[in-house]
């Protein structure tokens, strides 16, 4: 069976030309009563959108992670690179809901998230246990340090709610960290 391709839908189906991320000035697209000042949601929108690329990459390598994992500990690394997977679901809603609740679009789309990840690359070629809790490990550090200035930034710009927001995250992610890396310290 030959593979046909669809034609585009309308203008808003026309490809992208660049893998960066919308301007700060695009991300206020609704009105809201919310009284943190406009300059303020649009950065916050911004930074959160930039997190939430983090985010989704994150969630996308804990579930490479799960269908990839082989060894000794199988069972028991598939089942916590799940359980990560689940939990970062979660910090990507909160995520993507807050920036919505600042008149924002959150901006999930893989193609969005490819260009605003600023986490490393996950290989696809690891099949170890040791492998997996390595690069996953590195992964949930570096989400857990960009969440962290997060939180200051968005102590600057005075918004208390997406800085708590980022807060639970942070302790999550943590935990998580914690989870994974005592696979690591036991060998």
């Amino acid at each position: 069976m030959a593979h046909t391709t669809m034609p585009p839908r309308g203008p808003a189906a026309s490809p992208r030309t660049s893998a960066e991320p919308r301007s700060p000035a695009a991300t206020i697209a609704y009105p809201t009563k919310n009284d943190l000042p406009e300059a303020s949601r649009r950065e916050a929108v911004a930074l959160l959108n930039q997190r939430l690329a983090d985010c989704i990459d994150l969630q996308a390598q804990s579930k490479q992670a799960h269908w990839n994992v082989k060894g000794p500990s199988f069972i028991a690394l598939h089942k916590l690179f799940d359980e990560i997977n689940a939990a970062v679901a979660e910090y990507a809603d909160l995520l993507a809901e807050r920036i919505v609740q600042l008149g924002g679009i959150a901006e999930g789309t893989v193609g969005a998230v490819e260009g605003r990840s600023t986490l490393a690359d996950y290989p696809l070629t690891l099949s170890t246990g040791a492998e997996h809790v390595a690069a996953l490990s590195d992964a949930l550090a570096m989400f857990g340090r960009t969440v962290r200035l997060g939180i200051e930034e968005m102590n600057e710009l005075e918004d208390a709610g997406s800085a708590d927001i980022l807060t639970e995250i942070s302790r999550g992610v943590d935990q998580w960290l914690w989870f994974v890396e005592a696979h690591q310290q036991g060998a």
